[in-house]
């Protein structure tokens, strides 16, 4: 999939732990854990400190945590990745055109606030 996106509003945090690039971030402005609410998905990477931009509305790229179809919501798993909603707080839907086959793949998705 191609990694481009058409955020709305990007936030710029100060990290407190670290984060990496295409992962959902907390509202604590660390790095997702599982089913975790977020403040949206990291533009790049980040170490404790460092100043990154965060988009907060409109669509991101993320990277999947798993297979996951198209039009599906997602969540975050341990690592801030997204996969298949299950339980926990969906944090994103994914968009037309896109789809997941494994871990590690990245895709568009529309970011829900929460």
């Amino acid at each position: 999939m191609s990694r481009q996106s058409l955020p709305l509003l990007a936030l710029t945090i100060i990290a407190t732990g670290f984060i990496s690039e295409y992962r959902f971030v907390s509202p604590a402005a660390a790095q997702a854990g599982a089913e975790a609410n977020t403040l949206g998905v990291a533009r790049m990477a980040a170490a404790i400190g460092d100043a990154i931009p965060v988009d907060a509305i409109g669509t991101a790229v993320v990277e999947t945590g798993g297979a996951i179809a198209e039009g599906a919501l997602v969540e975050t798993d341990a690592n801030g990745r997204a996969v298949t909603n299950d339980s926990g707080p969906a944090v994103a839907r994914v968009l037309p055109g896109q789809a997941a086959t494994a871990a590690g793949q990245f895709i568009e998705v529309l970011l829900i606030p929460n």
